[in-house]
């Protein structure tokens, strides 16, 4: 895909043990910049307010970001996200 993404992200819950895969929507892409705009975004989408940060409902989301993968030198980076109130 273009944009420099992929186009989808997975997901794995780890107390079911059950992977999925999701299309990351295109206007996202154009967005949000990178892992960390759409991690943050998916944290808005998928978790309501009041999640307990150390709950098993609460995720915890890597993000790459733009220039990932692209061979320039020192572009690389990576952002984790928990939920924490």
């Amino acid at each position: 895909m273009c944009y420099g993404v992929y186009g989808r992200y997975g997901s794995i819950n780890l107390s079911s043990r059950v992977v999925n895969e999701y299309t990351i929507p295109k206007d996202w892409i154009q967005k949000y910049l990178g892992g960390r705009g759409i991690g943050a975004r998916i944290l808005l989408e998928e978790l309501p307010k009041e999640v307990d940060p150390l709950g098993e409902e609460n995720t915890l989301i890597f993000g790459t970001g733009p220039f990932q993968g692209t061979g320039v030198a020192g572009a690389s980076s990576i952002s984790c996200y928990p939920r924490c109130e």
